[in-house]
């Protein structure tokens, strides 16, 4: 029986990003991982009851001009005052994928999730620059980190 749960709520409009918040899913969902469940969800299908009845989330967003995805905002505009108070000190964690050097956009993420108590778990992931494949790989073991230490008991 799986005790724990594990929510990506990730921007992806492109090919690119879609793979990125694949490489997260698949990094939580190591064959070595087996007390998490993991639910995938854009930032438009996600809503509060989502985050309630989760151990832990993972945010994905673009930067859009020094800010986060207008998906993501949306999110957090429907889903702050729903949460707020009740999940204080939820454990959650960033990646970004920047075209610039995302210092807005993880400024304005650290703003909301301030504001809800919630914990980061680790630095933000910065994907920053021309895509390279190589951010597949910070992306999987990003989802697999969270993903074990939620197991681990850790966060």
């Amino acid at each position: 029986m799986v005790t724990h749960r594990l929510l990506i709520i990730a921007h992806a409009p492109s090919p690119n990003t879609l793979a990125m918040r694949a490489a997260v899913e698949a990094g939580a969902q190591r064959e070595d991982i087996n007390d998490v469940a993991v639910l995938v969800k854009s930032p438009l299908e996600a809503g509060p009851d989502d985050v309630l009845n989760t151990h832990g989330v993972i945010l994905g967003t673009t930067e859009n001009l020094g800010y986060m995805s207008g998906a993501l905002k949306d999110f957090f505009d429907r889903s702050y005052y729903p949460l707020l108070e009740r999940t204080q000190g939820l454990p959650y964690s960033l990646y970004i994928r920047a075209g610039l050097d995302g210092t807005g956009t993880r400024r304005s993420v650290e703003s909301i999730t301030t504001g809800l108590k919630w914990r980061a778990i680790q630095e933000p992931l910065l994907c920053h620059g021309e895509y390279n494949k190589r951010f597949l790989d910070d992306c999987r073991d990003f989802g697999t980190l969270m993903a074990a230490g939620l197991e681990a008991g850790i966060f």
